[in-house]
């Protein structure tokens, strides 16, 4: 999606450690209208699979899923990292290691909330080594819910992540791929998958 590798280039910022800092618009400060363009770009790509559910991790995926639930009109439903005293009864649970915070943790969902009917489309604002993705897909699983794959604002191709998870069957499409970066002089190389 040329409109957001435009912004990466225009705001974002790279810094040592594969870190790409987009705060300014996708994961901290948001900029809703290019998130209502990413939720309609997902809404044509995805428009066969008859989508019941978007399902994300909190809390960084959670503005991009709302804007694609609000184009399929179905929930947006978000992994928790904790469980909290209003989440009562049964729990799917998987184990994710973070890329970013360099910790793993459980995941939860509700059972209330997912099942065998739903058709699940997860949501995430990047994807670097696909450990998150890999929770989500795992939760997917545990509920007997149909996964139709996976949409990612920004993809970190050079980790291999998505390349995993496509060699495994799993349908990847993001909206922007990074094949390179370079912290000293900020360059960012895209490409396609």
């Amino acid at each position: 999606m040329r409109l957001l590798e435009e912004r990466i280039l225009k705001d974002g910022q790279v810094f040592a450690g594969n870190v790409l800092k987009v705060d300014s618009f996708l994961n901290h400060q948001l900029d809703v209208q290019l998130l209502s363009e990413i939720g309609a770009e997902f809404k044509k790509i995805y428009s066969d699979c008859d989508i019941t559910k978007v399902l994300t991790i909190e809390a960084s995926g959670i503005g991009v899923g709302c804007m694609v639930a609000q184009f399929f009109d179905c929930p947006l439903l978000f992994a928790k990292k904790t469980k909290t005293i209003n989440i009562k009864g049964d729990v799917y649970t998987s184990k994710v290691e973070s890329f970013t915070h360099k910790c793993t943790y459980d995941i939860i969902v509700s059972k209330d909330f997912l099942g065998k009917d739903d058709t699940v489309l997860i949501i995430d604002d990047f994807l670097a080594k696909g450990n998150a993705l890999l929770g989500l897909i795992d939760i997917v699983k545990q509920s007997g819910a149909k996964l139709a794959g996976c949409g990612i604002a920004i993809e970190k191709g050079y980790q291999g992540g998505g390349d995993k998870l496509r060699a495994q069957g799993i349908r990847v499409e993001s909206m922007a791929i990074i094949d390179e970066m370079n912290d000293e002089t900020g360059e960012i190389v895209f490409g396609t998958r």
